[in-house]
């Protein structure tokens, strides 16, 4: 086959002349039908690149101000109606946020899910009203009555963005720092895919990351974390505006924020663009040009802007942060902005100048046409591409991952879970290249690179392991961008102490109900030598506790390795796995028992009959257990093992399951793991007893700590015999 570039120009000889040839050879024709595809793209997206503030005024356009304003108006009323809100940086921001969305912003509001789309991240959340209107202005299913009931129950129009694809609400935004988190996530995640998928003349993966971020989300150590790792890596279609006005809740940041912005940015690699007048239609379209004009560095944009702008008596202070403006200041406002107009009336002429669905209907067809040009020269790498954007597992993955968990039970081998974890990677990555992750500077402990990892740097992106760096919580809410971005599926590893770090990221993670491998090591006093500081004795608990995030606690490597398919297909929340660092000894099962892992909870061993005596355990101490029940047996006492490695899936079984594994009748139960007790007495009950850590570890070796907090055959063996009553 020729080249695409021979073919190209012969497609312009064919122009020139007018011939028929394409319609003479159908592989030219094929040919020919792909290079139209590409020029139809390149056109409309060039076109883009000339911005309403460098075109001449049409009759009766309205003025860029005037479009402005109706951001501030509908923030303003919309705040005064629920009466509570932020009025001060959606009327800060207005003049940039009409820039960006009339004139660069690639978005198409009838499909808000359209893969290539551009991504905007409004980091600082409690600016929602900003977000708000321009959904509603350019177009997206986000009526006027909604801004109306802003903040008002069962509503969309939350009082801090809520992640919603449905109506362009990109992630979750209010913990300050995480959008912009996010968006980093989601910048590293084109810039993989891109890539992976693109190839010459077909960028079919080609869009940028756009953030609005304050002070606020500046003085937030995650900021750190995150854009330092973004200059590391070169995402250069991350472009971030600073709205930089000076002011916070408590006032003038001057009294507790005085770094040097830009410098600091600039020392992380961006490409930093100071003193932008933010209120300038022209000089925030010129900055952003010089921004898109260098995609080998992120880029900062720093926004002088007047918090509260229009607002006569109160712009420029916190007053205008986090209030109501009060009716008289709205009144004032209008007429200082010129806005003669009722509250939530938007002129005809302003709405037609906002809508934003002709021009985005385009933009996503002349994608779709490249994308099946893409698909003529490369079908499989597009079929792939489609499976990983809607978010599907390879054909046939059922019965692969049936074998690989058969395989691993073949082999018994007696390890450690978190060298369980390794296995597992390396079983199923071949078969998953949308799994990328990584760990936050414990690689070799948390064992999260498998044989088919390949290092990202900023150079090149094809890979799928990232080298995170001592970044706990940026890790995490960078892996959750990735999630959101989609077309990955991103898994993340440290100490199970350290999720404290990253507390605020998984939490968020849940709320979305965002898919996250949380890969969480070296999971109770069997640390040892370290100490206190490093062994979790809360923490497994306190991840039971949150909502919607699935923790797993295997035993072994086939635990492991079912616990790590259930992260890989379970797509409505995070999951995370807890992993020793001790070894442990490989469960003997028959299928049916390897099948009911996947219920959360099940029988590992049985008694001859009813039961005396229910021992549940998790991790580590389910061969304790085993142990302790086979002491029993040998001295009278009949006592059943359950291994519960995920108590929220096992709650999710029906009850007539539940209850055959833990028979309500059985009241004689002793739980046993190595952590806190408190998540347990709902399985013990008032007739258990529960042998758990509630106070903090000891600096000796593992073994000396077991024994001393009770984790013993002996312990065991006495606590059952303690409550059953023959």
């Amino acid at each position: 086959m020729m080249q695409l570039v021979t073919f190209a120009r012969q497609i312009d000889a064919w122009r020139t002349a007018r011939l028929a040839a394409p319609a003479k050879n159908p592989e030219n024709a094929r040919l020919a039908n792909t290079i139209f595809a590409v020029d139809s793209y390149n056109k409309r997206r060039q076109a883009q690149k000339t911005p309403m503030s460098q075109q001449a005024n049409a009759a009766g356009q309205p003025a860029r101000r005037d479009l402005a304003n109706a951001i501030r108006a509908l923030s303003m009323d919309a705040v005064q109606a629920a009466n509570s809100g932020h009025p001060g940086a959606p009327m800060g921001m207005a003049d940039i946020a009409e820039v960006l969305w009339n004139d660069y912003l690639k978005h198409n509001p009838a499909n808000p899910r359209w893969p290539n789309r551009d991504r905007f991240v409004l980091s600082n959340g409690h600016g929602s009203m900003l977000l708000y209107s321009l959904l509603h202005l350019t177009g997206y299913d986000v009526s006027m009555d909604e801004l109306r009931n802003f903040r008002q129950f069962s509503q969309r129009t939350a009082g801090h963005p809520e992640y919603e694809p449905g109506m362009g609400v990109e992630t979750t935004t209010g913990p300050l720092g995480q959008g912009v988190t996010n968006a980093v996530g989601m910048a590293l995640a084109e810039k993989m895919l891109a890539a992976g998928f693109n190839r010459d003349g077909f960028p079919v993966v080609d869009h940028r990351t756009w953030v609005f971020l304050g002070d606020g989300c500046l003085m937030e150590g995650i900021s750190h974390e995150a854009c330092s790792l973004a200059g590391t890596l070169k995402l250069g279609k991350l472009v971030a505006f600073y709205d930089d006005n000076d002011i916070s809740i408590d006032g003038d940041v001057g009294g507790w924020f005085t770094d040097d912005t830009p410098k600091r940015f600039e020392s992380y690699g961006w490409q930093v663009i100071r003193d932008v007048d933010g209120h300038d239609s022209a000089a925030v379209a010129a900055a952003i040009e010089q921004a898109t004009a260098d995609t080998g560095k992120p880029t900062l944009i720093c926004c002088k802007t007047v918090i509260g702008y229009g607002a006569p008596n109160k712009q420029g202070t916190a007053s205008t942060h986090g209030a109501p403006l009060g009716e008289d200041e709205i009144a004032a406002a209008r007429e200082t902005l010129g806005w003669n107009h009722p509250p939530f009336e938007i002129p005809s002429a302003i709405a037609a100048a906002w809508d934003a669905r002709e021009r985005g209907a385009s933009d996503e067809a002349a994608w779709a046409e490249l994308l099946a040009a893409y698909a003529n020269e490369h079908p499989e790498l597009a079929k792939e591409f489609g499976r990983r954007i809607n978010g599907e597992l390879p054909d046939g993955w059922a019965s692969f991952a049936d074998a690989a968990i058969a395989k691993i039970d073949a082999a018994a081998e007696n390890m450690a879970t978190r060298k369980a974890s390794l296995v597992a990677l390396n079983a199923f990555a071949p078969e998953l290249p949308e799994l990328a992750g990584g760990s936050a500077d414990l690689t070799g402990s948390n064992l999260t690179k498998h044989a088919g990892s390949k290092v990202i740097t900023g150079d090149d992106a094809s890979g799928n392991y990232i080298y995170f760096g001592v970044r706990e919580f940026g890790m995490t809410a960078i892996c959750n961008g990735m999630a959101l971005h989609g077309g990955i599926i991103p898994y993340s590893g440290t100490f199970l102490v350290f999720s404290d770090y990253a507390r605020n990221a998984l939490r968020m993670a849940a709320l979305m109900g965002i898919q996250q491998i949380l890969v969480y090591t070296h999971d109770s006093i069997g640390l040892g030598e370290d100490g206190p500081t490093h062994q979790p004795i809360e923490h497994v608990a306190s991840l039971r506790l949150m909502p919607n995030m699935c923790v797993w606690r295997p035993c072994d490597t086939v635990e492991t390795a079912v616990a790590w398919r259930n992260a890989i297909e379970r797509r409505d929340g995070p999951t995370s796995l807890v992993l020793t660092r001790q070894g442990v000894p490989h469960q003997p099962r028959d299928t049916t028992q390897i099948g009911n892992i996947a219920r959360g909870g099940y029988v590992l061993r049985d008694s001859a009959g009813q039961p005396d005596a229910i021992l549940i355990a998790t991790g580590s101490e389910v061969a304790l257990a085993v142990a302790a029940a086979e002491r029993l047996a040998g001295e009278g006492t009949d006592a059943r093992v359950v291994s519960m490695p995920c108590t929220s899936v096992f709650e999710s079984q029906d009850a007539e399951y539940r209850d055959a594994v833990l028979p309500p009748d059985v009241t004689a139960r002793v739980v046993v793991e190595a952590g806190a007790t408190a998540t347990w007495w709902r399985y013990a009950g008032t007739a258990g007893k529960v042998i758990g850590i509630d106070r903090f570890g000891k600096s000796a070796p593992a073994g000396e700590l077991f024994e001393y907090f009770g984790f013993s055959v002996d312990n065991v063996v006495d606590t059952v015999k303690s409550i059953v009553t023959k």
